[in-house]
């Protein structure tokens, strides 16, 4: 065995962390980072490059090269579906969902919750069900497979291991902010492209070319199946491994619900959720917010070649130990009885590719972790400070809340590692499985408030809550027996006890039937509840994004957190962006508020003075949905092609 790390590996990895360092660190010295909207929207400034390339690197994570590849070491190409479809979902951000957010001016996805519906309860349903669904999703995740991949490869501690990587991302997150976030992101987008890259073509070279490995890969079967009959439902590729799309009711992701169902947690996933949509706010304008998310869109193409065909391939290059059947002899192989297809992605890294390519493959690995959980941190502390903390401090500085940001990324760290011990306790696959199929049941309900709230102006604040309320009851309900009543053992004669509403209807498909569900009870209830004067709904829905007026919101509906604003005693017409502090001199004192200026975010140096009328045209740009004729027609042009593109890839490999 080959999984042995060279000095030329080791100098690999040292250089890279030590320039994702400096890169994250640079960025803190930006200007334009010494507010909210600095800290939390990178100086609403970001160029269109950076933003595709973050949008790409902070969802390619660990389970990517963990969970994606795996799963297509054990049934083939149909988990592609969950690559793919995400480039539809992201043309529908830049040219659907994007114009509303910007138009209405909200920093983050509870923020227009917020303004369009009304009310403080919906806001504080939304942000708290994000932020639990960060901790236990995306930072549990991300962790589990980062754990799995340094365990099993470098024999390392765990608890070290993590506790480093989280506090390396935890300092350029706290300190830099979405920009620093967004540039590091870029580097380690490039890291994954090459890296994942050059193990593509050496692994279809190893194995003879794409359909040598076709064929190989559907007699990838290790000798304890080939030789007892009870493994062959868990050793032997199912017989639609080269199809995306698979039979309804025994595929394993059956087609109806990597159609619909899918779509649901697509569509809050990229058009909803504040990790991926917090990048694209940070765009200059429209046009660079669009072609982010196109580039976005193309990136998410890769997934075919960059893990999915490299998770076959190892199959055939290790398939005594990728593909293994007997529950002892996995537990010997990779310490997990239920298989070891979580590690067919890092055991070629290991074992495939020569000195210094090996090294640099680590330092992609760990760039798809670190990657994610500075994307995962800097939303997490956005919601919490700009919908959480304001409710109770609604008169807080720029200091207090980018202390508070921080202190977020900090805390969240901690309970990170605090999560690692239950992590270690839960089996490898059924635990990706139930992360993936809790979702189904918590989120399709917010997809439709989503979708109702921007196309509908009749949905009701009432008609959205009840509906989440009982929405909420139904999807715990199935959870509850999801987890309650498991399924046997593959390759077991134990006989499956579980109620055909568990057995029969995929997690897919229940996302399905409650988004309907949800949908039926929010328009039932609306159409039962006073609606929302038109006043109030101006560039708060896709009819109205346009409006030249501003929504008619009361204080507490439209809150202006991020910028503070003071009337200069000398000047009544002149105001001044800054926050408010003693006047004093020395060299001390200048000292001092350097030192305060870096650790709190804030920059008393660059402080504006404008005027009434300046403000409103700040205002303006900052809401602005203008673009040229010719990038207009530059970008949907480009937007068809990448659809088309994609439709032809998918009948292709339908």
């Amino acid at each position: 065995m080959a999984e042995t790390l060279f000095l030329e590996d080791y100098i690999t990895l040292g250089v890279y962390f030590c320039v994702v360092l400096a890169v994250g660190l640079w960025s803190t010295f930006r200007p334009n980072k010494g507010n909210a909207k600095g800290y939390f929207l990178a100086g609403k400034d970001m160029h269109w490059i950076p933003i595709g390339a973050s949008i790409y690197a902070s969802n390619i994570g660990a389970p990517m090269f963990i969970g994606l590849a795996g799963t297509a070491a054990g049934s083939g190409i149909a988990v592609t579906i969950y690559e793919w479809h995400a480039v539809f979902f992201l043309i529908l951000l830049g040219w659907v969902f994007l114009p509303v957010y910007v138009a209405c001016g909200a920093y983050t996805i509870p923020e227009w919750v917020k303004k369009r519906f009304g009310g403080r309860r919906l806001r504080m349903y939304v942000s708290f069900l994000a932020l639990l669904g960060y901790i236990l999703f995306n930072i549990s995740a991300e962790i589990y497979t980062g754990a799995i991949f340094l365990q099993q490869m470098l024999d390392w501690n765990i608890y070290l291991c993590v506790s480093i990587i989280l506090g390396i991302t935890a300092v350029y997150t706290t300190v830099g902010g979405l920009a620093s976030v967004i540039y590091t992101d870029t580097l380690q987008a490039v890291v994954l492209v090459i890296g994942a890259t050059i193990l593509f073509f050496m692994s279809i070279i190893e194995v003879g070319g794409y359909e040598a490995m076709e064929t190989k890969f559907m007699n990838a079967v290790s000798n304890e199946t080939r030789f007892n009959r009870s493994h062959y439902s868990c050793g032997v590729p199912p017989s639609d491994s080269l199809h995306i799309f698979r039979d309804a009711v025994t595929g394993d992701i059956p087609w109806p619900g990597a159609l619909l169902g899918l779509s649901t947690l697509g569509l809050y996933t990229w058009d909803q959720d504040q990790i991926i949509v917090q990048r694209t706010l940070s765009a200059r304008n429209m046009v660079h917010a669009k072609a982010g998310a196109l580039l976005g869109a193309v990136l998410k193409l890769t997934g075919f070649l960059m893990f999915v065909i490299p998770g076959m391939n190892s199959r055939i290059l290790y398939t005594e130990e990728v593909a293994c059947s007997d529950p002892d002899k996995c537990m010997a192989f990779c310490n997990n009885k239920s298989g070891c297809t979580n590690i067919a992605y890092p055991l070629m890294v290991l074992r495939l590719l020569p000195k210094g390519l090996r090294g640099l493959m680590l330092a992609a690995l760990l760039a798809a972790l670190m990657s994610s959980l500075t994307s995962i941190l800097n939303s997490a502390s956005s919601i919490v400070t700009l919908d959480i903390w304001h409710q109770f401090r609604r008169k807080a500085s720029q200091s207090e809340l980018m202390i508070v940001g921080r202190v977020t990324v900090l805390i969240l760290i901690g309970f990170s590692i605090l999560w690692l011990p239950i992590l270690q306790q839960t089996q490898g696959g059924r635990f990706w499985f139930y992360m993936q199929s809790v979702k189904s049941y918590l989120i399709p309900p917010l997809c439709m408030m989503f979708l109702l709230g921007l196309f509908w102006k009749r949905t009701t604040e009432q008609g959205v809550f009840w509906g989440l309320m009982l929405s909420i009851v139904v999807g715990v309900i199935r959870m509850v027996l999801d987890f309650t009543f498991l399924a046997p053992a593959c390759g077991s004669d134990e006989v499956d006890t579980r109620p055909e509403i568990i057995s029969k209807v995929d997690f897919l498909h229940f996302a399905t039937i409650l988004a309907l569900f949800a949908t039926i009870a929010m328009v039932v209830i609306s159409l039962f509840t006073q609606q929302r004067p038109e006043s109030k709904l101006h560039r708060l829905t896709w009819w109205t994004k346009d409006d030249d007026e501003e929504p008619d919101l009361t204080d507490d509906e439209d809150e202006e957190v991020h910028t503070t604003v003071h009337l200069k005693k000398d000047d009544s017409n002149t105001m001044q962006i800054q926050d408010t502090e003693p006047s004093e001199n020395g060299v001390y004192v200048r000292f001092k508020t350097i030192c305060k200026n870096w650790v709190c975010g804030t920059d008393e140096d660059a402080k504006m003075h404008v005027t009434a009328q300046e403000l409103k045209e700040l205002r303006r740009k900052m809401t602005s949905l203008e673009e040229t004729s010719l990038h207009r027609k530059i970008l949907n042009a480009s937007a068809i092609v990448v659809g088309v593109i994609t439709v032809f890839l998918l009948g292709y490999f339908h």
